[in-house]
């Protein structure tokens, strides 16, 4: 009797616990030309951002303000790249997070570069 038991609780915990589909992991890939659009939208997305800082009136500005002033300039730069992803049907929710990530970095190295700039100019004064 605890044999049967004990195999009968032993199938129902294979079933229970059995490989759901829905929530497997599809590994997926990008073709190169799209790798090279995504690529390309960075690099414009930097370019805006580092062409912004180089405008005189951000100078004048605290860095803090600058900066989340240049990365409202570009947001619409870094747009495009959500395009891009959501032709190629990448989810959305994979395409904010490295959209963040892109831009939570470029905003940090933005920082960096206006506090560098500002130090700079303070200690030439």
């Amino acid at each position: 009797m605890k044999h049967i038991l004990l195999s009968s609780l032993l199938l129902f915990s294979a079933i229970a616990f059995s490989h759901d589909a829905k929530n497997e992991w599809i590994n997926t890939t990008l073709s190169e030309a799209t790798i090279a659009k995504i690529q390309s939208a960075k690099y414009e997305y930097k370019k805006c951002v580092g062409d912004e800082m180089q405008k005189s009136s951000y100078q004048q500005q605290d860095t803090r303000k600058a900066t989340d002033a240049i990365m409202k300039q570009c947001e619409p730069v870094l747009a495009k790249m959500r395009i891009v992803y959501t032709e190629v049907k990448v989810p959305e929710v994979i395409a904010d997070r490295h959209l963040k990530q892109i831009r939570l970095q470029t905003t940090r190295e933005a920082l960096q570069g206006m506090m560098f700039s500002e130090a700079s100019r303070k200690a030439g004064n």
